[in-house]
């Protein structure tokens, strides 16, 4: 792995493919457990952009029926979430009485995840659970449960694996932390 230069900004590299594939693999044997006596079918929740590539090496490895639905939502800008979440795409199917696996990119301040919680309880989710690829406990605030969490980091800019930089870099196979250097 090499630096890389997105609209201008350098970025050095930052976790590799291999690190993200072994924590994918511990948090779907951790949902795995959860689930898969399941007398349901839970519907594993993609929140897109962002999730659409953690969602798909994640779906690979659960071992239980399940239903696919997304939804978008946005609070960035450039580098920097702008605090304000909106949805930019809702449900793309009904939810009600259903048990929903939130599948999250990142999460920060934890803004996004109260809204899908309050989203998923007004359109009538019997239960939800949260599953993020990657979490910066130092800013989060809230306090809703992050019931898997695959990798712990700090609080810095980060491309790659799904994550992008003014929606490019998303393709990256390997994730990549702007050098502020």
């Amino acid at each position: 792995m090499e630096q890389i230069t997105l609209n201008g900004r350098k970025f050095r590299p930052f976790i590799t493919n291999d690190i993200i594939s072994r924590a994918i693999d511990e948090v779907a044997a951790k949902i795995n457990a959860d689930f898969r006596d399941s007398k349901d079918i839970p519907v594993l929740l993609c929140v897109l952009n962002g999730s659409i590539m953690f969602m798909a090496e994640l779906m690979k490895r659960l071992e239980f029926n399940l239903e696919v639905v997304s939804i978008k939502l946005t609070s960035y800008s450039g580098t920097s979430s702008t605090g304000n979440v909106r949805q930019a795409m809702g449900l793309t199917s009904d939810i009600r009485g259903r048990r929903v696996i939130i599948v999250e990119d990142i999460v920060d301040t934890g803004n996004t995840i109260t809204e899908l919680k309050n989203i998923l309880k007004e359109r009538g989710a019997a239960e939800s659970r949260v599953c993020t690829m990657l979490l910066k406990p130092e800013v989060y605030t809230k306090q809703e449960k992050l019931d898997y969490v695959a990798i712990e980091i700090p609080n810095r800019f980060i491309v790659g694996f799904g994550l992008d930089y003014d929606e490019i870099g998303r393709n990256l196979k390997d994730i990549y932390v702007l050098d502020e250097d």
